[in-house]
């Protein structure tokens, strides 16, 4: 939708009601105010595509109501102390240390494209970019991972769900289905297809979420390896040295945030791992980076 076409819808009701004024044998009674009304209407009928115009938003439900087919759900995750990183794999996830995790809750899927885009609807985040692998704007993309967004879109999105981003240990306790001794969501298996959006495994694009639900963890949260990576709130550092032990996000020196999990992209095993960490500029939109959320228990 363009804004030509936002200005033929308008031209095209001045026009059928200024002819309808004056049909010498048509409807002589149309008074004044039907004609504002239908003035009224071409305006309405212009306002909500220039809306839709704005969101970018392609198929399923009516973006102009502005309420995704699945709304935003949470899953309760039941605190506990747990051993974050690794001693045989990735340098950056040494040493490994106990962390003292606080209940909490997590979204059970990525965050989806229609999901983000009723905060586009509603003036609350700003459009992710479009082309190539980027959701955005793509017919039938609705259920996919939104992608394409940066760290600070994706703590915007956070806030106006009344949420934020995980720390980085809330991450790694859940994708160890609450902290259990495993090398990936699901266990210790391979990963596999049947398990996994990963390299060889899709076109070369995301899929819907929670289309590998033999990947879920254990209180089933989908894709917390593969589809996309997720930004968490923690500021990036090359190792746990100064890592907080009481479940909160580091906040310290660094201009890197920490992105988790892997994604379509992936090609390694060890890349999916969910002790497995690497890093993004906050301000970066890629198509392999999404996002979920978690909250604070009250």
């Amino acid at each position: 939708m363009n804004r030509k076409r936002v200005g033929a819808v308008i031209c095209g009701f001045l026009c059928l009601a200024v002819a309808a004024v004056h049909a010498e044998d048509g409807n002589k009674n149309l008074s004044m105010d039907s004609f504002k009304a239908s003035i009224t209407a071409a305006k309405e009928v212009a306002a909500k595509e220039s809306k839709t115009m704005l969101a970018g938003y392609v198929g399923g439900n009516d973006p102009l109501v502005g309420k995704p087919s699945k709304a935003v759900e949470f899953v309760t995750l039941q605190g506990g102390k747990f051993v974050m990183g690794t001693d045989s794999g990735d340098s950056a996830a040494k040493p490994i240390h106990e962390v003292a995790i606080a209940t909490f809750d997590m979204t059970d899927t990525l965050v989806t494209v229609e999901q983000y885009a009723e905060c586009v609807i509603k003036g609350g985040c700003t459009e992710p970019s479009t082309g190539g692998y980027c959701n955005w704007g793509m017919a039938g993309r609705q259920r996919h991972p939104i992608n394409c967004v940066s760290w600070d879109q994706a703590d915007k999105f956070a806030k106006f769900k009344g949420a934020r981003l995980p720390s980085e240990s809330e991450w790694e306790y859940a994708a160890t289905s609450g902290g259990q001794n495993q090398k990936y969501p699901w266990g210790n298996e391979a990963p596999t297809c049947d398990k996994v959006v990963m390299v060889g495994c899709s076109n070369n694009g995301t899929m819907p979420v929670c289309s590998k639900s033999a990947g879920n963890t254990k209180q089933g949260l989908c894709d917390m390896a593969g589809n996309v990576w997720q930004w968490v709130q923690d500021k990036y550092q090359y190792s746990y040295d100064k890592a907080p032990r009481d479940g909160s996000a580091f906040e310290g020196s660094g201009s890197f945030r920490v992105v988790r999990g892997g994604s379509f992209g992936s090609t390694g095993a060890g890349i999916l791992r969910a002790d497995y960490r690497s890093y993004d500029v906050p301000g970066y939109r890629d198509v392999n980076i999404g996002f979920r959320l978690a909250r604070s228990r009250r």
